[in-house]
């Protein structure tokens, strides 16, 4: 019993994981993500493909001066095909990520999978860094990231988006509403974020973010072309199709409450648990701002979490924005002590957007969700914590 009761102890405040062993650690997990990479490299180059591929035919398109062929699905497969691939992707997101994806597409591509993975990972790593200086090293071998980078997707770059518009919202709010804008190239990624403004009245940083938003859009239009626009319509019918033929494996890869519902009810169903998901979310955007005395990193931390349960979209390679919600409670614990079992739960939360990704095929469910209810959780109750631990200091 008192063997058992030590190893428990020994877990429960894992006293051991000081800043020696985490650097340590990090050393040993990037060299391994490094390794990784590599592989994932050799694979995306291999006949199978990639999901870069989408990006890169549509880049390619529109730096030869077609953008509105980015959504002509015969035109991407002779496009993404011709670099050797028998695979091919349609590309589904709005044309403002053209603009992002043009100055790839005019590389080989290899290179280009080599520069967007190195541009979308620095964006996003300076946005984290930026936001938590002396946690670089825990930054920089996110396995969430490195997920991200993997499947070159560009969860790295929105990531980047949300980070900074949450970091910057403080200090320059016209800024940090017009980051938020650069959203509309993945917007279900941005549910939360009107609310959540609106919720602190923070309106300079609303309107900025809707002008942005526009903007990009009128921006699209004028240099792409309405052609394009009209083209990106078409694309509806393309993503229709795909959640359509969607088979088991597509929804284990998928991390929403929406997903892993579908596993074992109808549609309907499922689709309804993730609307009031969803809804509950908003509600805790509103009511974060008095939660945590108008604090936004904290708030905005709060509201990122959560934004993994309020999409019924979204997969394992979105969520590199998660650095934001683990490393404040990181911080926190470091400056108030850390409650019990958290060092722990957070070292799992560290490695779940990787970890739950490959667990879902052999597990037969993607746990994601509920690693993403127990972050929404664990930031949630900190704020009690921090004024429980005011008030009696030996708490």
């Amino acid at each position: 019993m008192p063997m058992r009761t030590t190893v428990i102890d020994h877990l429960r405040h894992a006293d051991w994981l000081d800043t020696r062993r985490v650097r340590g650690y990090a050393v040993i997990v990037g060299i391994a993500s490094l390794l990784l990479l590599v592989n994932s490299f050799i694979k995306a180059m291999g006949v199978e493909g990639t999901d870069f591929l989408a990006f890169w035919g549509a880049g390619h398109v529109t730096i030869g001066g077609d953008p509105a062929a980015a959504y002509d699905l015969e035109v991407q497969e002779r496009v993404q095909t011709a670099t050797g691939s028998e695979g091919w992707f349609a590309f589904v997101n709005p044309p403002p990520f053209l603009f992002a994806a043009a100055p790839f597409g005019a590389l080989p591509f290899p290179l280009a999978w080599i520069a967007w993975v190195a541009v979308t990972f620095a964006l996003w790593a300076w946005a984290s860094i930026r936001a938590f200086v002396q946690l670089w090293p825990i930054v920089i071998v996110f396995p969430g990231a490195l997920l991200a980078a993997g499947h070159a997707q560009n969860g790295l770059l929105t990531g980047a988006i949300l980070i900074a518009g949450v970091t910057l919202l403080d200090r320059r709010p016209v800024l940090s509403g017009a980051v938020l804008g650069m959203l509309v190239i993945k917007p279900h990624l941005a549910l939360l974020i009107p609310f959540w403004l609106a919720g602190a009245g923070k309106w300079r940083a609303f309107l900025a973010a809707g002008m942005s938003g526009l903007a990009l859009l009128l921006l699209s239009w004028l240099v792409l072309g309405l052609d394009t626009m009209l083209a990106y319509t078409t694309s509806w019918n393309a993503s229709a199709a795909i959640m359509e033929n969607a088979d088991r494996a597509f929804y284990l890869r998928m991390a929403t409450p929406f997903s892993q519902l579908s596993l074992i009810a109808p549609t309907e169903i499922a689709l309804a648990v993730n609307i009031a998901s969803a809804i509950g979310m908003i509600i805790l955007a509103f009511m974060s701002w008095n939660r945590f005395g108008g604090d936004a990193l904290a708030s905005g931390a709060l509201v990122l979490a959560a934004t993994a349960l309020t999409s019924p979209y979204l997969f394992n390679y979105d969520l590199p924005f998660l650095i934001l919600p683990i490393l404040w409670l990181v911080r926190e614990g470091l400056r108030q002590g850390f409650r019990p079992w958290e060092k722990l739960a957070l070292v799992l939360l560290f490695a779940a957007p990787h970890a739950t990704r490959a667990m879902a095929l052999p597990l037969g469910m993607n746990p994601m969700p509920i690693c993403a209810a127990l972050l929404v959780w664990m930031i949630w109750s900190r704020a009690q914590y921090v004024q429980e631990n005011i008030k009696n200091p030996e708490y």
